[in-house]
């Protein structure tokens, strides 16, 4: 089960950072908050290659920017492209399953022919009900 991405406010990030530099456990801190190890130790990073104004910038894209338009033609020919190569890939398979199958029914026509021989029954007895 996914948890939407929480966003943290600048202040708390700072908080919590300098709780990790006053010697708090890092594992205690994600178990208390919640809070990923990871993002964690990135937050104690940039504070201390940046200071505080690593821990206001947001990771990603602002808010309310959406997201570039990819060129029609490229992801277009792109999805072509790949419903080709599934199809082949679906073409192969199938191919593989028919010689399968053809030499399969071939063994069992000879199987049956060389049963049917002179005095041989194909099959067993019936039983004495």
């Amino acid at each position: 089960m996914s948890r939407p991405n929480r966003v943290f406010t600048s202040e708390f990030r700072l908080e919590v950072v300098q709780r990790i530099l006053a010697g708090e456990s890092v594992s205690k801190l994600h178990y208390e908050l919640g809070i990923k190890r990871t993002v964690l130790y990135r937050w104690r990073d940039r504070y201390s290659k940046e200071g505080v104004a690593g821990l206001s910038r947001v990771a990603g894209r602002p808010p309310g920017v959406p997201s570039p338009e990819p060129r029609p033609d490229v992801s277009l020919e792109k999805s072509l492209r790949l419903q080709i190569a599934a199809l082949e890939r679906k073409v192969g398979q199938q191919e593989v399953q028919l010689d399968f199958f053809k030499r399969a029914f071939k063994r069992v026509k000879e199987s049956n022919q060389a049963n049917a021989g002179a005095g041989a029954t194909a099959s067993t007895g019936r039983s004495g009900q």
